[in-house]
């Protein structure tokens, strides 16, 4: 790899990481500008890394749900922890460099970037099959009723998540997006244990 690849790639990831840092503070209304400042760089440079705005989500959206995949990879893991207990933290895990995210946010990508919020909704979609494979872990084990159809889960969890993004029912209650999916794990995790 060359230098000035290895540079443009460095440069990439400091766009990336600067870019979710202002989407923190300002949402959808940052500039390149603002994330091209908060890399020390030109706007210029920015976009020889970063064709626009949308290419930049991009980045950003394949970052979070990378981070989120290695969060879930360490849980399962753990060989300390029990299966029930990795299936709440599996299903419940947020990076803690994430958390900040105002995930109510991104459903207004849906109108001005359609290309991001496509790319959200597959990556929500996807990397179900480690959880699926513990939740099957769990009903032979006898931690989780044997009668609880995945399916029914699986549709839980992600209607759950998806109707954060496009109802603003987090800030009126004073929620934020992971106190709220922890509270939802909680009842699906209660309503398929086994007593």
């Amino acid at each position: 790899m060359s230098r000035v690849q290895k540079d443009s790639d460095g440069l990439r990831k400091e766009g990336m990481l600067a870019c979710l840092e202002v989407f923190r503070e300002k949402g959808l209304k940052f500039t390149m500008a603002d994330v091209a400042n908060k890399c020390h760089i030109s706007k210029k440079t920015l976009y020889l890394i970063y064709d626009n705005k949308d290419d930049l989500f991009l980045a950003m959206v394949d970052y979070v749900f990378n981070k989120v995949r290695t969060g879930k990879e360490e849980i399962l893991a753990d060989e300390k922890m029990s299966n029930i207990d990795k299936l709440r933290y599996v299903l419940a895990s947020l990076p803690d460099d994430i958390i900040a995210i105002d995930f109510g946010q991104l459903y207004s990508l849906k109108d001005k970037y359609p290309s991001t919020y496509e790319q959200i909704e597959i990556r929500m979609e996807s990397d179900w099959d480690p959880t699926i494979e513990l939740i099957k872990k769990c009903q032979e084990e006898g931690s989780v009723r044997k009668d609880i159809n995945i399916t029914i889960i699986k549709t839980m969890v992600e209607s759950s998540l998806e109707h954060f993004f496009r109802k603003n029912i987090l800030i009126p209650n004073k929620l934020t997006y992971h106190q709220a999916l922890e509270e939802v794990i909680d009842v699906i995790i209660e309503g398929i244990r086994t007593r």
